[in-house]
Parts: C-alpha cells; structure tokens; sequence
C-alpha cells in the first residue's frame, strides 16, 4: 500500500475544533461568559489550526475521489512504464495528476508545519509575558510607590561572594562557645540572687493539753517539766489551768516550733517521759503561720 492510499484511508476527527467551539458556546449560554481576556490569542491560535485542518481534509476528500476509479484495475503508481496495454494513456493521466496532488498536498504539509512553528512561538511569548505580569502584580511595593527592583548584576555578584566568604562550620561552633558561656554566666547570677534573698521558714503554733493523774499531781512542776524540753526551733509561750473535773486541772500550754525542725511527735515523746506528772498530751490546736 502506497502513501497515497494510507492517506486516503486514514480516519480522522477533523471536525472536532468545531464541536468544542459548539459545546464551549453551549455551556456560556447556559453558565454564563467565562473567557478572560487573555484567551483571545488562544482563540485565534485554534481557529488557525482548524482552519488547516479543513484544508488538510479537502485535499485528502480530492485524493480519494481520485483513487476510487482506478482501484478496481489495482494499477502500479510507482512504475507506470510497464504498462503496455492500449489505456495506457488514461493511466499516465491519472498518475499526473495524482503526482500534482501529492506534491501540492507536501508544499502544504511544509506551510502548515511553519505556521504551527510560528503559533507556537507566539504562544510561548504570550504565556511568559503573562507570568512576568503576574510576577510583577504580585510582588512586594517599597514604601508603597511600586514593586521593589531586581539588585543588578554587579550587586548579585558581591553578594555570592560575600556568601562564599562566611565559614558556616566555624560560625557555628563560635555561637555554641558563646551561648554556653552566656548561659553559665546567668546560672551564677541567679544562684547568687538566691543566696542574698532571705528564706522564708515554716512555723506553726500548737496548743498543747497535758493532763495530770489526779487531782493531787503538782501543776506548777508539771509545767515545770514540760518547759524544761528545750530543742533548737522551739519556743513555749502562754500556759494556763483548765479544770476538767473532781478536782483535776489540765495544763494547756501555747508553743511556737519550726516545721524543718520540731513536730509534735517528738514533743509528746519529750514530754510523756516524765511520768510521774504527766498521764498524756494531746494536741488541742495547730495553726501554720
């Protein structure tokens, strides 16, 4: 099969810019416009390849037409000198013409191979001067009169120096040197601050009861010993009798202790060592101050 009936055979959509077109038309009535202004070029980029591809169709219809008769006989395109039969003539015919067809149909195929090169071109100019426009709209203004300018070439230039210049793995280690410094230098003050500010101690005030055995037990020495516990962080205060009845007075007395230092177990433990006088203690009130 020659090139010729491979054109004339091929099957191709070339009436498909024309159903968009319809379509696209369809969906604006329905929707509404949605083309933006710069779509004109596009446009008129798609208009000028249908337009070739109808011209590329028309000349592929002409070439069937042309074929149809003479593929009965089934005659040899490329060697057409060893025909001898007496229609000889109208072969020779046909086979010009077709040769004329062909090469109308090349020099078309070049026009239409330059004028995409050209669209294309075209195309591409468009879409870069598009985005330096975007890029233009969106960059930042300095001091609100325009977009701030590209540094030229000379200024670029100092600056990857400047770059190449800067020892990143030294910098770093100078930094850590002088954090770690820095940072030693504000422990010792703070640890300095705290020891100059004073510390607040935790004292409580207890109110003890001490009762006696019975009522012939000698308050004055049971007050007497119970004062005698003396312990750094303790201090007594106030005391007075409390009858609690027959006859019997329980001792209650007021002490001011340090938490760190004195609690009340230890000072029923102290106290409850003189048994003579004393039965028990109880605690009767405890307040933090």
């Amino acid at each position: 099969m020659t090139a010729a009936d491979c054109l004339a055979q091929e099957r191709i959509w070339f009436d498909k810019p024309r159903y968009d077109e319809a379509e696209r038309r369809f969906y604006e009535q329905m929707n509404g416009p949605t083309q933006h202004k710069q779509d004109t070029g596009a446009n008129s980029i798609l208009q000028d390849i249908a337009r070739a591809r109808e011209n590329i169709q028309k000349s592929l219809a002409g070439l069937k037409t042309t074929l149809q008769p003479s593929r009965g006989s089934a005659p040899k395109i490329s060697n057409p000198s060893h025909r001898s039969s007496p229609s000889g003539g109208g072969s020779a015919a046909d086979y010009g013409e077709l040769a004329a067809r062909m090469k109308s149909l090349e020099l078309e195929n070049q026009s239409l191979h330059t004028v995409v090169e050209d669209l294309r071109s075209a195309l591409g100019k468009m879409e870069s001067r598009v985005s330096a426009l975007e890029k233009r709209s969106s960059a930042p203004t300095v001091n609100g009169t325009g977009p701030q300018k590209a540094p030229s070439a000379p200024a670029r230039e100092e600056e990857d120096e400047e770059e190449d210049d800067v020892d990143l793995f030294g910098s770093d280690e100078e930094v850590d040197e002088e954090a770690e410094r820095l940072k030693e230098q504000r422990l010792q003050e703070y640890a300095a601050k705290k020891a100059k500010k004073p510390v607040l101690i935790a004292k409580s005030s207890i109110l003890l009861d001490v009762k006696p055995w019975d009522d012939e037990t000698d308050m004055k020495k049971l007050e007497e010993c119970v004062r005698s516990v003396q312990v750094d962080g303790l201090l007594w205060g106030a005391s007075k009798l409390v009858p609690v009845g027959y006859g019997i007075k329980k001792l209650q007395i007021n002490c001011v202790v340090e938490d760190d230092k004195v609690g009340t177990d230890f000072l029923e433990e102290e106290i409850t060592k003189y048994e003579d006088y004393v039965q028990s203690v109880d605690v009767a009130a405890f307040n933090k101050i």
